[in-house]
Formats: structure tokens, sequence, C-alpha cells
């Protein structure tokens, strides 16, 4: 490998003469080889965002001329494109402020602009850096970077699963079941019904995510090293965040308080939440989807859900709800990371949290696989379920607590009687019931109507 020789303030340093990252970089990826876990493609994103939005902040401000401009914004536009992804190199297990990430960003940005310029003209620290700190860029990163996950990917698949049971509802239109509790046979519920409520946990989930998303709005960025804002010209942190809202079309505002901004991470856990809360309702409906589906013959059997592959390495024909457990284990996930991001954020000691990579490393990953897992359970398995009608009638009409229909009528001890009846001597309820004398049979007719009960 060919190496040329770049410096910091420590001294210098050999770099791979084809990376567009310097000393500093150099050094925290020497520093600190550990996991494969790498800093995330969307934070990355992010700060070509960020550092965009900065240098026309501070061109905007009379602090940096329209010729370094001009090669910040070319060399931040080919990172937001993603063309330069091979040039950050760094482990989320670095320095908890995210420095060194920073660093690698703005080495980046001047080598690179330095290139498509044509001469040397751009610093890292002086231009690249400019009105900034490794503590305000992090967090500001953290924040744009959760709100492209969640508008611009989780909602849409939210959305598309949420579309697809509206249309299951429209389907099934007139099926009634027997209902569930505590695994129990309940009394009757139509099929829309249940449908509409794992609609309702998505609908909800967004509402609760959208409620997060003003927090998440506001960058600490201006702040600079502590919340004071030294270094930065006046009226920055307001341009820079107006600049990032052009940019991404989305309402970025400053953050009202920079010092709460550096040292608090809250927004994020708010945020994770209610990642954690569509976790906890996409393990329930992908549990009820595998247990309406048990069987074929030995289950509920109540739907069928499409057979992807083949489901055992010994039993032939077996198909399993994969499906199912896919979304199942990205909630276990979910639920953990969230436990990781609480832990982190609680670590704000004095003017800045130190766990931020480790946080939005979570919190990205939380929100990449939710986005993920609620597509490919929509497209591989909620797309095909069918309601097998024989099979619910069959549930329907054998469950005893149908008798709850008869309350009105006989009473609940007396309803109570009928259910043991039936049940002990392996009878209908309408024979248990006629058998006690306290229905006539062209009574209990007249009022037993199990599809009217929903």
């Amino acid at each position: 490998m060919e190496y040329r020789i770049e410096h910091d303030s420590l001294g210098e340093v050999k770099v791979p003469a084809d990376k567009y990252w310097a000393a500093q970089t150099e050094r925290s990826f020497e520093n600190f080889p550990i996991g494969i876990e790498k800093m995330p493609a969307e934070i990355i994103h992010a700060f070509g965002i960020l550092k965009k939005s900065a240098a026309i902040a501070n061109n905007k401000l009379g602090k940096l001329d329209d010729k370094r401009l001009g090669a910040i914004k070319a060399a931040c536009d080919e990172i937001i494109a993603g063309k330069l992804a091979e040039h950050f190199p760094l482990a989320v297990w670095q320095t908890g402020s995210g420095t060194q990430s920073n660093m690698n960003v703005n080495e980046v940005i001047a080598n690179r602009g330095n290139e498509i310029a044509g001469e040397k003209i751009i610093h890292p620290n002086d231009h690249a850096n400019m009105s900034q700190s490794s503590n305000d860029t992090f967090p500001t990163a953290m924040h744009i970077a959760a709100v492209i996950a969640i508008e611009d990917h989780l909602f849409p698949s939210i959305d598309l699963l949420a579309g697809t049971f509206r249309r299951l509802m429209k389907e099934n239109e007139g099926i009634v079941k027997t209902g569930r509790t505590h695994l129990q046979d309940a009394v009757p519920i139509s099929f829309p019904q249940e449908i509409s409520g794992w609609l309702a946990m998505l609908e909800e989930s967004k509402k609760q995510l959208s409620a997060a998303l003003p927090f998440l709005h506001e960058l600490a960025l201006g702040g600079t090293a502590v919340g004071t804002g030294l270094n930065a010209p006046k009226g920055f942190d307001v341009a820079v965040a107006q600049a990032a809202s052009e940019l991404t079309g989305k309402k970025f505002v400053t953050a009202p308080n920079k010092y709460h901004a550096l040292t608090s991470k809250d927004a994020v856990v708010f945020a994770h939440g209610a990642l954690k809360g569509l976790a906890a309702n996409m393990m329930k409906i992908a549990n009820d989807v595998r247990w309406l589906a048990s069987g074929p013959r030995c289950g509920l059997g109540e739907i069928t859900i499409p057979a992807n592959e083949p489901g055992s390495s010994i039993m032939p024909g077996k198909v399993n709800p994969t499906q199912c457990e896919s979304v199942t284990m990205v909630a276990v996930q979910v639920m953990g990371n969230d436990a990781a991001v609480g832990f982190a954020a609680s670590q704000g000691n004095f003017e800045l949290n130190v766990f931020m990579p480790v946080i939005i490393y979570n919190f990205l990953q939380s929100t990449r696989l939710l986005t993920d897992s609620l597509k490919s359970f929509n497209d591989r398995c909620v797309v095909g379920i069918k309601a097998n009608r024989e099979k619910m009638h069959e549930n329907l009409h054998r469950s005893l607590m149908l008798v709850t229909a008869l309350n009105p009528y006989i009473g609940y001890e007396n309803a109570a009687k009928t259910a043991h009846k039936a049940f002990d001597e392996n009878i209908s309820l309408k024979e248990a019931c006629v058998a006690l004398g306290f229905l006539t049979a062209e009574k209990f007719d007249e009022v037993f109507h199990p599809e009217e009960m929903v």
C-alpha cells in the first residue's frame, strides 16, 4: 500500500495515499480496532448536510469566501450522495463525543474540496469546521439522521402495512369469529374488528413518533464546545438551521438552550420510546398472525399465510411463519436497544454527553430494522392473508363463551352452570341449557345468534 504523510498537533502520521482522510482519522482508525460496527451511513449523510449548511451560513455571515464555499459544497454533495463512503472507516466504539468522526468528515471535505478547487485552500479545522465544535456537530448530525430515518423511511413502511390492513378489513366484511382473551375462548368478534386493532396500533405508533419529531427538529449547532457559542458568529445558529431546512425540506430550528442540547439526549430517548412502542405492537401483531395461522390441521388454522420456504430439514412439507418470527426478533432487538439508549443518555456529565455514538448507532439500527421488517412482513406475509371461513365458523359455534349471550335471560350463575354442563358432558350449549330447564329449545333459538354478538 502506498502512503502519504499527514500531520496534526501530535505530529506526522502515515495515511493511505488513495484515501481522503488525514491524520486524526488515521489515529482513530488505528487506536480503536474494536468490533465491526462502523459509524452509520446515515450519520455520514447527515454530516454532509450539516457541513454544507454550516458553510452556507458562514458565507452568509461574511466568514467564508465564495471560492471556499463552492469547494466545500461540492465535496459535501458527494458525501450526501454516498459517493465517498469508503473514506469513512471509523468504529462506533471511539470517543464518546464523536470528535473523531467529525474530524473524519472535516478531513475528507478538506482534501476532496482542495482536489475539486485545484489548490489547497480548505483546512479541516479552519474552514470545514468553521464556527463549529464536535460537541455541537455530532448531536446535530444525530437529530438530522433521526428525522430523516423516521420521516422518509419508517413512516412509508408504516403506511404501507396500514394500507394492507385496510384492504383486508374490506375484503373480510361480515366474517364473525371467536374472540380470545387469556389465550382462552371469549365472546365473538368480527375478523375486520380484529384487524382494526392491528391497524390502530400502527396509526397510534405513527402519532407517537410524530409527537417526538418536534424535539428532534431542534439542532444543537451554534453551541460549539460547551453551549456558549464561542467562536461562532452572532446569528450562526439560526442561519445554519435555516440552511439545513432548505437542503432537506425539514423544519429544523435552532435549539433554544444549547447547554441542554449538548448534554441531554432526552429527545432521542423520547423518540426511541415511540420506536419501542411500535416494536411492542409489531410483536403483538406478528404473534396474532402466527397463532391464527397455526396448524395447518392441529392448530387454530383460522387464517392462511403465504408459504415462502420449506420449514424443516427433517419434516417434509412443513412450512413455518418465518416472516412473523423475523418481526418478533426485530422487536426484541429494538427493546434491547431502548435499554442501551436510555442508559447512555443518562450519562450527560456537566456540559457534554460522551455516549453519543452508541446512542445514535442503536437508534438508527432500531429505525432501520423496523423500516425493513414492516415492509418485508407486508410484502411477504400480510398481503397474502386469507380467512379460513369454515374454520372460523366451526370454532365460533363450538365456543362455550357464547353462553354470555344468555346472561340477560337466565342470569350469570345459570349461564355458568350451562357452560360447565356442556363442557363436562361434551354437548352443545343448547342441549345443556334445555336439559337444565333454563330455556325451551324454541326460546334458545330465538335469543341465541352468535353472528349478532359483535
